[in-house]
């Protein structure tokens, strides 16, 4: 697939490190699924979509930097919607998203909410100056929030918030966020993986499931087209929250 050329129609910040940009043009993408978003002359780097015609992208390197430090009319290249997204299922559901990782998720929580769907959602940040999208989720029911510092909310990771539910209410669960983070929800909640689908985040290369950078251990599931939603049976079986490969295949730390 080639990039398209497409032009940044409106710069929001979220907070100094998160910016959501607007794009001309809608892709109609599922939410979940990602964008190969080409910073000219820099690199091509995985993004989620936030809305239908919206990415949020956080600064942590220096392909981020740049494509967060164009203005409005600056064009990127995009190629997509790519990958597997979410799947609205059932009549009451769950939402559980930290930091960045909120972005597809209020953005699935708005479509559940237009479906008839009930929703909860439980958000982490890392303190109150961090926080993005609260309104966005407080609009579409019960919010729970969680900081690390305490500084609103449920002082505590985002599983801290989990004493103040009952999963068993739920018809299915939604989660996205730093791998840590989510891989704690999920051991937490094992006798639930079934109904998870979890958005995760692995190194993308080609993005159309030929090189092979993206698999996850033991069995090869391509994260790139398989995913990035992936039922959380299956990441309980695979190297996720264990460890993770970076662009040269060699196994490194998970984070977040």
């Amino acid at each position: 697939m080639r990039p398209i050329d497409t032009i940044i129609m409106e710069v929001q910040s979220e907070t100094p490190l998160i910016k959501t940009l607007r794009l001309d043009r809608s892709l109609d993408p599922h939410p979940g699924q990602y964008a190969m978003v080409w910073i000219r002359g820099l690199d091509e780097v995985p993004m989620s979509f936030s809305g239908p015609d919206t990415i949020t992208v956080q600064s942590v390197g220096e392909a981020s930097e740049a494509l967060n430090s164009l203005g409005e009319g600056r064009s990127i290249g995009l190629r997509g919607p790519l990958g597997k997204g979410f799947t609205l299922l059932g009549e009451r559901i769950l939402i559980i998203g930290g930091g960045v990782g909120t972005a597809p998720l209020a953005f699935l929580g708005e479509q559940a909410m237009n479906a008839g769907m009930e929703v909860t959602s439980l958000i982490g940040y890392r303190c109150c100056s961090d926080m993005i999208f609260l309104k966005r989720f407080q609009r579409l029911g019960k919010t729970i929030v969680t900081t690390d510092d305490g500084s609103s909310g449920i002082r505590g990771r985002v599983a801290a918030g989990l004493e103040a539910l009952d999963l068993d209410d739920y018809d299915q669960i939604y989660l996205c966020g730093p791998e840590l983070m989510m891989w704690d929800v999920i051991s937490r909640s094992r006798e639930h993986a079934k109904k998870t689908q979890a958005c995760i985040n692995r190194y993308f290369k080609c993005a159309e499931g030929i090189c092979g950078s993206c698999c996850l251990d033991p069995d090869g599931l391509r994260v790139c087209v398989e995913g990035p939603v992936i039922r959380a049976d299956r990441l309980l079986e695979s190297e996720f929250g264990r460890y993770r490969r970076g662009p040269t295949g060699v196994k490194g730390p998970c984070r977040g």
